[in-house]
C-alpha cells in the first residue's frame, strides 16, 4: 500500500512484516447488510466498490470450495443484549432481528451452505462460535472484507491475529464512512496484525495454489 509521509516514523524493519496465506483460507465477510449498505439508513454509506470486490472474492472462494462466513449485527426487542454499545451509538437501535435492516445485502447473497453469524458486538469473534466453526474447517487464514474498516473490520482482524491466523485485509474490498479513518486503520491493520493486499492479490493466489 501507498501510505502517507507521516506514517514513515514506523520502521519497516520492525513493523509491518508479511504474514501470507496460510494453506486453508476462510472468507469472512463482516456486515454488508442493508442497514449499513443503504445510504439513506442512519448507519449506512455508499459500498458499492466494497460489495463489487466482495462479490469476487466469493466467487473465487466458492470456485475453490474454501470456507464462506457473513455476519450481521441484530439486536432482540429489549436491546438487553446491545450493553453499552447501544448507547454509545443509538443508531444501532435500528439493528433489529427479524428485520430486512439486518439482512446481507441481496448482491452478496449467502448460499444455503454459507452460515451468517449473528453479532452484538463490533468483533466476528466475541460472543460468537466463528472460533469453533473454524477450527472444525481447519481453517489457518481469514480473508476479512465488509465494513467498516474502522470498527467491526479492524476488530475482526486484531481478534483474527490473536485468536492464531493469519490476517489479510483486502483493501479494495473494505470501507467506512469517511476516507480518513479508513486509511488510518488499514495502515494500522498493516503495521500490528495483518497483511493489507488487494482483492487481486488473494484471488491470484487462490488461482496458484488450485
Amino acid at each position: 500500500m501507498d501510505w502517507p509521509h507521516d506514517f514513515d516514523s514506523y520502521d519497516e524493519s520492525d513493523f509491518g512484516a508479511s504474514v501470507g496465506l496460510g494453506d486453508r483460507p476462510a472468507l469472512v465477510v463482516i456486515d454488508l447488510i442493508n442497514a449499513f449498505t443503504d445510504p439513506e439508513t442512519g448507519l449506512g454509506a455508499d459500498v458499492r466498490d466494497v460489495l463489487e470486490e466482495t462479490e469476487r472474492l466469493l466467487e473465487a472462494f466458492r470456485e475453490h470450495d474454501l470456507p464462506r462466513y457473513f455476519t450481521t449485527v441484530a439486536y432482540e426487542e429489549s436491546y438487553g443484549d446491545a450493553g453499552r454499545f447501544v448507547e454509545k451509538v443509538p443508531a444501532l437501535r435500528e439493528l433489529r432481528l427479524g428485520t430486512d435492516a439486518v439482512a446481507v445485502d441481496d448482491r452478496i447473497a449467502p448460499g444455503d451452505d454459507e452460515r451468517v453469524i449473528v453479532k452484538k458486538y463490533a468483533s466476528a469473534f466475541f460472543g460468537t462460535d466463528l472460533q469453533t466453526e473454524l477450527t472444525t474447517n481447519r481453517v489457518d487464514t481469514l480473508v476479512i472484507a465488509g465494513v467498516t474498516t474502522s470498527g467491526c473490520v479492524r476488530a475482526t482482524a486484531v481478534d483474527s491475529l490473536q485468536h492464531g491466523y493469519r490476517t489479510i485485509v483486502p483493501a479494495d474490498a473494505v470501507g467506512d464512512r469517511a476516507e480518513g479513518p479508513h486509511r488510518a486503520n488499514l495502515f494500522d491493520i498493516d503495521a500490528k496484525y495483518g497483511d493489507v493486499v488487494s482483492t487481486d492479490d488473494v484471488i491470484d493466489h487462490l488461482k496458484d495454489d488450485a
